[in-house]
């Protein structure tokens, strides 16, 4: 056991870059947004969602908000906007993924690696819901945040619309979030 625990110990001190992994995102007081903290408040949101999807993993809704933007732990977070001069993106993030997880027993580095891919992938309703979530709570955080003055809000207006025509209930958040979108356009 006490080898176990080592090999947690060393993954966590390995994962804890993600606290200091900056994002293309700002807090409402004006301080750059870590992928932890979305990660974070995406598994929050998932959480009170939880109910009106009754027929899926909730668990496995966590744990994909959890490990979807993990390996960026290694290499940082590539912004959307920038994210198609990087054709092997998600090579490269399950490349790091799996350095990142080397340390753990070989059937936690699976199941990391195996939700991720899910994930990466769309691989399953939770997965879908999870894609639709994490474009949800990144568009929140740029309406939310004290932006800088150049900040395109326009963007938001495009971004990951696929996957929030998820479902009804991601389509109208999305609507909820397009109209605080074109608001903040309108102020500049």
């Amino acid at each position: 056991m006490i080898e176990k625990l080592q090999s947690i110990i060393q993954f966590l001190h390995q994962a804890e870059k993600l606290k200091s992994t900056l994002r293309t995102a700002w807090t409402e007081t004006g301080r750059q947004e870590s992928t932890a903290e979305h990660s974070w408040r995406l598994s929050l949101l998932a959480m009170l969602l939880a109910d009106e999807y009754p027929e899926l993993d909730s668990l496995k809704i966590l744990k994909l908000c959890i490990i979807h933007d993990l390996a960026e732990a290694v290499n940082g977070d590539i912004p959307a906007p920038l994210q198609h001069q990087t054709p092997n993106k998600s090579e490269q993030e399950k490349f790091d993924l799996l350095a990142l997880t080397s340390p753990l027993e070989d059937s936690q580095r699976n199941e990391i690696i195996a939700l991720w891919e899910e994930y990466e992938h769309a691989g399953s309703e939770e997965a879908k819901l999870v894609k639709a979530l994490d474009k949800i709570e990144t568009m929140l955080q740029h309406n939310q945040g004290l932006n800088p003055s150049d900040f395109d809000y326009a963007f938001n207006l495009t971004y990951g619309k696929k996957h929030t025509e998820y479902d009804d209930l991601t389509r109208q958040f999305r609507s909820l979030i397009d109209q605080r979108t074109s608001q903040n356009l309108q102020s500049r």
